[in-house]
């Protein structure tokens, strides 16, 4: 069987580029790219995408091996109705690795028709490196990386209104844009670019916070041989997601002419606010997936729907949405409830395997933007620890220490996290445990053993996880708090 390339599928044609793409991961295929090729196909939008590898260790080179195509598969539920759909993506243009070819990447800059800038590079990607440089091949941020392409493009069209971008980063960050655009304007300081550059950021180029909301379990290499058999080429970049798409991008009209997603029936909603969309998703359908992966995992379960199916695991998810999180935001109950029930039916949709171990990557910043707060609201609305959430943070600094029953558990992040977390559970003392982690400011922003009582509370979780388990560890913990 041939590997799946532009030849093989009688694609002789590629669109220009307008859209930059920071990240090569799952996630972006199957939402953003997805959404780029609806335009194509509804909207005669005629767009090609750049996707630039943000990290040095990525995916592009497979994606160039394939000529940037791939299959994705769709499978949900929707209102009661089983949905199954495969579609080839076809909108990737190229692949670029800017560590090794770092003049491609800036030759990006000089794309007449570019006029998209998209990104996701996990939470942990929207960040200021002091260390970083211009004349770095790259420099190591992607704040960074953009900033230089940005600054490449202000020089080579000299300055030209009409050459200005529009920045849409989907990072789970909140007011990811107004983050993006400081850092960039921090580097254009910090390298002496111009006020001129600078004028032409903030006139030209505009920047918008979004909301993302589809979840895409990636690779499903335990079905991968009844995915193969669907198709009849090789395809080495499958993406299986869920068939729900929501995007929500703040903007006005003129960004509505841009990007004509009412042409489409994708649920696109360009509003002036999206805080009340982002807080009701990140704290509930996030904040849920954040808080299970340690705790579930440690438990024994090995993907999201195992989790909410097992009546233990299921019961403690449900708790945490409905009687702890849930309780900490300023909405409508009935639409809250309501809205976290099609969470926990997303979560159990029967046609993705969507691995805990996929989610947990950077988990302790996700647990920072996620769940720590709902955790600190409940205590301030009711003047004690919400038993699951504190649990579950326990259970999350019990993950790091990276090793359970004898075998290693799936930690992913960067090697100064892994490596702090190494010296802290070097201590057989719980509740030097538990101060130092919640006093890590760098982490949680705050230094957390100034809550009530809340490292004393994790102290006592985790012993009793490591003396009990999770099930019994869980029981005992909930008679005390």
């Amino acid at each position: 069987m041939n590997l799946l390339n532009r030849t093989i599928t009688n694609l002789n044609t590629t669109p220009p580029i307008k859209v930059v793409q920071f990240g090569e991961g799952n996630f972006l295929r199957a939402f953003v790219d997805y959404a780029f090729q609806k335009l194509n196909e509804k909207a005669n939008f005629d767009a090609g995408i750049a996707v630039v590898q943000p990290i040095d260790q990525g995916m592009v080179k497979m994606l160039n091996d394939q000529d940037g195509l791939y299959t994705l598969f769709l499978k949900g539920i929707q209102k009661g109705k089983e949905i199954q759909h495969k579609e080839l993506i076809t909108n990737i243009v190229k692949g670029i690795d800017p560590y090794s070819n770092f003049k491609d990447y800036l030759s990006l800059a000089k794309e007449e028709q570019l006029q998209f800038i998209i990104s996701n590079t996990t939470e942990a990607g929207i960040a200021y490196v002091a260390t970083d440089t211009l004349d770095m091949q790259p420099p190591s941020s992607f704040p960074a990386k953009l900033t230089v392409l940005l600054y490449e493009r202000f020089k080579y069209f000299k300055g030209d209104a009409n050459k200005g971008l529009t920045i849409i980063p989907c990072e789970l960050i909140n007011y990811n844009s107004d983050t993006l655009k400081e850092i960039i304007l921090k580097y254009s300081d910090d390298w002496k670019l111009g006020e001129e550059f600078k004028t032409w950021l903030n006139q030209h180029c505009s920047f918008h916070n979004t909301l993302v909301d589809r979840i895409v379990p990636g690779y499903p290499k335990d079905e991968i041989e009844a995915y193969n058999a669907q198709l009849s080429y090789k395809d080495n970049l499958i993406v299986a997601a869920e068939t729900f798409f929501l995007w929500v991008i703040e903007g006005d009209d003129q960004l509505k002419e841009k990007l004509p997603f009412h042409k489409t029936d994708l649920d696109v909603k360009i509003v002036e606010d999206m805080q009340p969309y982002r807080t009701r998703k990140v704290r509930i359908l996030n904040g849920a997936h954040t808080a299970m992966v340690p705790f579930s995992l440690l438990y024994g379960n090995t993907t999201v729907k195992q989790t909410i199916d097992n009546d233990f695991t299921g019961t403690f998810v449900n708790n945490a949405i409905f009687n702890e999180i849930n309780q900490t935001l300023p909405m409508d109950k009935t639409e809250l409830d309501s809205f976290a029930e099609e969470v926990l039916d997303r979560f159990r949709n029967p046609f993705i395997i969507h691995n805990l171990s996929s989610i947990a990557l950077n988990s302790i910043s996700k647990f920072k933007v996620r769940v720590l707060p709902s955790l600190l609201e409940y205590v301030v609305r009711n003047k004690k620890l919400p038993t699951n959430l504190t649990f579950a943070f326990a259970a999350l600094i019990r993950f790091y220490k990276g090793t359970w029953k004898g075998g290693d558990l799936p930690v992913n992040d960067s090697a100064e996290i892994v490596d702090a977390f190494a010296e802290i559970w070097k201590s057989n003392n719980y509740a030097e445990i538990a101060t130092k982690t919640l006093g890590n400011i760098n982490y949680w922003g705050e230094d957390l053993n100034q809550i009530n009582n809340l490292s004393n509370a994790v102290a006592l979780a985790l012993e009793e996880i490591d003396t009990n388990g999770i099930e019994v560890g869980f029981a005992n913990f909930s008679k005390r708090y």
